[in-house]
């Protein structure tokens, strides 16, 4: 074999081998990107199915809490329920104020 043919030889080798590699790497960003779809498909169900499961059991918890106040506001002497209703800011108020005292009796102090 002389230099022409070994020269040819080895640009035809060499384009093959690029060739090659373009597939292979072609290849390997195909199954990648169709493995992250996959993933990022399975992330969204999963996201969908426990916010599905949140915004149930979060109702559920309301519901029942709900349930337990509007009990005891019945029990409450003075037709406190009915009260509250016809002046809301007043209750509002009353709320805000038993809150704010509450929180200043209850928070922890300050050490120096």
């Amino acid at each position: 074999m002389n230099d022409k043919q070994l020269d040819a030889k080895i640009r035809h080798d060499a384009t093959e081998i690029r060739k090659d590699l373009d597939t292979i790497l072609g290849d390997g960003v195909s199954q990648f990107s169709r493995a992250f779809e996959k993933v990022k498909g399975d992330a969204r169900d999963t996201l969908a199915g426990a916010a599905d499961t949140v915004k149930r059991e979060v109702g559920q918890g309301l519901n029942q809490y709900n349930a337990k106040a509007q009990e005891l506001a019945n029990k409450v002497p003075g037709d406190l329920a009915k009260n509250a209703t016809k002046y809301p800011w007043v209750a509002i108020s009353l709320g805000v104020g038993i809150g704010l005292l509450l929180g200043f009796l209850l928070k922890p102090s300050r050490q120096s």
